[in-house]
């Protein structure tokens, strides 16, 4: 009986070792392949002859020819068009996992029931629920109640002992799910305060580009320095708003993953608590 007991218990950190592993884009991988779809759009779209005067980008971008404005920005652009699309790959990549990662239903609803099933003391239910709910949640919870079964007919542990074999099984399963779950946060957090520092030095490099310029000239022209400012401000521009679309996105992914571990706790509570009212 006891055999038969323990048999199913690694099957859902099995599935969340395997989530671990499986989950998420690798940033070494994709950030390059960026790169060079941004290098290409700065060559090929934004630097195209015809946004230029006569084809010639020598004489400037045509007037309110925004393409030709941006493109005017210099090398710095095309590092800040890979952080922005960096920011916008990996909140798609979060978002579509994170929802994976709920399952099939709600939560609220879900840990309702959970909560539920354990009052009445139902836990084949409450497994059945965790095998249709699936996503990391469900696995978690699953492995908790596998364990409260085999610990319900375990006879050589006292009750202190087995309160604690319980919420080590918990801890486990969560830890197993937690890093597929905040994998690649960090890309985007770090982004949204390195994006701004990026258009930073292309801002600097393109006011030095500009007084370089008007030095050699040898004559004050306002106008060449006032255009020279402008460029220089467009890396300022796209750099500060990948850096508020990071941060605001950084904010949103890591309060679902917040909400996702506060649920899990939640019913590991009520799984401890129910346990420990029964046995």
């Amino acid at each position: 009986m006891e055999k038969k007991a323990t048999s199913p218990a690694p099957a859902p950190k099995a599935a969340a070792a395997a989530s671990k592993g499986s989950g998420g884009l690798n940033p070494a991988l994709v950030i390059p392949l960026l790169f060079a779809i941004a290098l290409a759009v700065y060559t090929f779209v934004l630097g195209a002859p015809e946004h230029f005067v006569d084809g010639d980008h020598t004489k400037g971008p045509v007037q309110g020819d925004y393409f030709g404005i941006v493109h005017e920005g210099g090398p710095i652009v095309p590092v800040l068009m890979t952080c922005f699309l960096v920011v916008l790959v990996f909140t798609i990549e979060r978002m579509i996992t994170i929802g994976k990662a709920n399952g099939t239903g709600s939560i609220d609803s879900f840990v309702r029931k959970i909560k539920s099933l354990l009052d009445k003391n139902q836990i084949d239910e409450a497994i059945k629920e965790c095998d249709k709910q699936k996503g990391s949640v469900g696995n978690v919870i699953k492995a908790g109640l596998l364990k409260y079964k085999q610990l319900a007919n375990e006879t050589q542990l006292d009750k202190e002992q087995k309160l604690a074999a319980l919420q080590k099984e918990v801890d486990e399963a969560t830890t197993l799910e937690l890093p597929m779950l905040q994998k690649n946060l960090t890309v985007i957090a770090t982004l949204a305060g390195a994006s701004t520092l990026i258009a930073l030095l292309g801002t600097v490099l393109g006011m030095i580009r500009a007084f370089a310029a008007l030095g050699a000239s040898g004559a004050s022209d306002s106008g060449a320095l006032a255009a020279g400012i402008s460029e220089a401000l467009i890396n300022t521009a796209i750099g500060i708003g990948t850096s508020a679309i990071a941060t605001i996105s950084y904010a949103y992914l890591n309060s679902r993953v917040d909400d996702l571990t506060y649920s899990i706790d939640e019913i590991g509570l009520s799984i401890q608590q129910n346990f420990a009212a029964h046995y």
